[in-house]
């Protein structure tokens, strides 16, 4: 929880894997984080090349590319007198609002404090820096929030080829979001592109701390949206139907191997 969104888990793990590039450091990094495949393709790479050193400054090379393409192209979709809605803390959608604040845009952003840990909060104190005006709203009051808005947008922490694994609630929130016919679109890296992945579960005392025989506490942190609620994904590769982005995922990854 100390470091939120996936390219910057992906950056710490190549950090670490130079202090110590060898197998044994690569699974325990890889295991610290099993939802984040943007992680694990990474060091995964660096593992397999000649020159780690080397390779891992191409890889940022090519995050901070892809980081800017996003923004560029995911801007596009904005226009004047949006509301748009965000559910958690996403770098990656940060900077595409950022983006189209900057180049003129007005638009105002609805988010959820995404309980337990409340990294909607994270993402509203990002925003605010760049003078986009932010509406917060508790996680029960999204239906209230999502029928105002015009465009749901939301980060990816894994591709797969069924859809796209998110904090948990993206897929309610993409159904809500569907029956008030609200386009939805998924924001990443390619690189997070995996066949499968392990959703994680966080500790029950995140939710609540007291233990009680008859209360069991359970504490899922992503979910896997269906690619039939995915209006499209924005990607390095422009904006792309998910079958598209998927089979342009593919290709490219095989060039990190």
């Amino acid at each position: 929880m100390k470091i939120q969104g996936a390219s910057n888990v992906a950056k710490s793990g190549i950090r670490a894997f130079l202090l110590q590039p060898n197998k044994k450091s690569a699974d325990r990094i890889i295991s610290t984080r099993l939802t984040e495949p943007l992680m694990q393709n990474a060091v995964n790479y660096l593992l397999n090349s000649e020159n780690p050193k080397k390779n891992a400054k191409n890889f940022f090379s090519y995050l901070k590319m892809a980081d800017i393409k996003i923004a560029k192209t995911g801007a596009k979709l904005i226009k004047n007198d949006m509301n748009i809605f965000t559910h958690c803390h996403s770098s990656t959608i940060a900077s595409i609002l950022k983006y189209a604040k900057k180049h003129g845009k007005k638009f105002v952003v609805y988010n959820t404090e995404t309980s337990p840990s409340l990294q909607g909060r994270i993402m509203a104190k990002e925003l605010i820096k760049s003078g986009i005006k932010v509406i917060h709203v508790v996680d029960t009051a999204t239906e209230y929030s999502l029928k105002k808005c015009d465009l749901f947008l939301f980060g990816a922490d894994a591709f797969l080829p069924s859809g796209v694994v998110n904090k948990v609630g993206t897929e309610m929130y993409c159904q809500l979001a569907s029956l008030y016919k609200i386009p939805r679109y998924t924001a990443g890296i390619s690189l997070k592109f995996t066949k499968k992945v392990k959703l994680e579960y966080r500790k029950p005392a995140e939710v609540w701390n007291e233990k009680e025989k008859l209360i069991i506490t359970i504490n899922p942190a992503f979910d896997n949206v269906s690619k039939k609620l995915l209006t499209g994904v924005i990607s390095e590769f422009g904006i792309l139907t998910h079958r598209q982005f998927v089979k342009k995922a593919k290709e490219n990854l095989r060039k990190w191997r």
